[in-house]
């Protein structure tokens, strides 16, 4: 069946349909040797270039969304290249697939992360407006304060702009170090860490335990993935208005 030129882009893995309905709006993508249009659709085996390219959009074609969860470990790098030689998450996934990472964790952070051969829903869950829930446990050095829970949860001004997190609470712990839970709804670079470091606290662990309704499982050892149940996958997928 045909679909909007835009998705086929996007579940070929070239971009977002976001990006290319900008190409389309600039006149960069034609369909069979004619300049198209918004709203216009094709089939996988249409030739489609973007500035005069052939594009293949029967590469990445799925029979169905898929979603990995991995438990990563602290030291395990996001980026599928370093020239250090580091290990990275993808090192740990099935080879079988195209996987695209649902946001990233920073190199000393550990826990969830999401994977999908689904550009449009790693898209959408990534986005800002989908405003999605993501938990942390953080190990936190120093004496916490009620007026530091305040700052923290009505917000602080960071180099990046306006951040709070959306609820905080006690997670447990003795002396100096303390556990607490804290959620976010957005992806900024180390924004736990840089939250807590505004008011002159250190992280000294960080590991992602929720992100929407996906809580990382306790059986899953570090490094270790799993699928995701096709329920879950229909449920992420009506969560950002993917499935009806």
């Amino acid at each position: 069946m045909p679909e909007r030129i835009q998705k086929l882009i996007a579940n070929a893995g070239y971009g977002s349909r976001r990006w290319a309905e900008r190409l389309i709006e600039q006149g960069r993508i034609s369909i069979n040797n004619q300049e198209a249009k918004i709203g216009d659709k094709a089939l996988i085996t249409d030739k489609v270039t973007i500035d005069g390219r052939l594009i293949n959009l029967e590469r990445y074609s799925e029979e169905e969304t898929k979603v990995l969860i991995l438990n990563k470990q602290a030291g395990i790098i996001c980026s599928n290249k370093d020239e250090e030689g580091r290990k990275s998450v993808f090192d740990f996934l099935p080879e079988n697939t195209r996987w695209v990472m649902v946001g990233r964790l920073d190199l000393n952070t550990s826990g969830l992360l999401l994977f999908t051969n689904n550009g449009d829903l790693a898209n959408k869950l990534m986005h800002p407006s989908s405003e999605i829930d993501r938990e942390y446990a953080v190990r936190v050095l120093g004496k916490v304060g009620d007026k530091h829970i305040e700052k923290l949860t009505t917000g602080i001004e960071l180099e990046d702009g306006f951040a709070k997190f959306h609820r905080l609470t006690l997670g447990g712990g003795e002396g100096a170090n303390r556990w607490y839970h804290v959620i976010l709804r957005e992806g900024r670079n180390r924004e736990v860490r840089r939250l807590w470091e505004a008011l002159d606290f250190k992280v000294s662990r960080l590991i992602r335990t929720r992100f929407s309704d996906i809580r990382l499982p306790d059986k899953l050892r570090a490094n270790q993935s799993e699928y995701l149940k096709p329920k879950q996958v229909q449920a992420l997928l009506k969560s950002v208005g993917l499935l009806d």
